[in-house]
């Protein structure tokens, strides 16, 4: 049996404290611009985290589009634990 391998996704988010009210798609895709999004996110120091089905979630939202009520929980996790690596990061420096 010949198992199709998925193409790659990649989403971007950010979340500007006194700006956004909720986290915001910058960028997605999938296949090579995947790849483009993860390469640019390492080469701006940016945080990368690999979670598939909320990168399948989040990339039906179009740029500039805020995360919807239901995706909080699932984003909110992750972005702790992302601003949790950065503050270990920092500690190292």
């Amino acid at each position: 049996m010949d198992k199709k391998k998925k193409p790659k996704i990649a989403v971007a988010l950010r979340y500007k404290k006194n700006q956004d009210t909720a986290p915001v798609v910058t960028a997605s895709g999938q296949g090579r611009m995947a790849e483009k999004i993860i390469s640019l996110a390492r080469e701006n120091k940016i945080p990368v985290e690999e979670n598939a089905p909320l990168a399948e979630a989040l990339r039906k939202l179009t740029p500039g589009q805020e995360i919807p009520v239901e995706l909080y929980q699932a984003v909110a996790i992750l972005l702790a634990y992302v601003m949790e690596m950065d503050t270990r990061a920092k500690k190292k420096r």
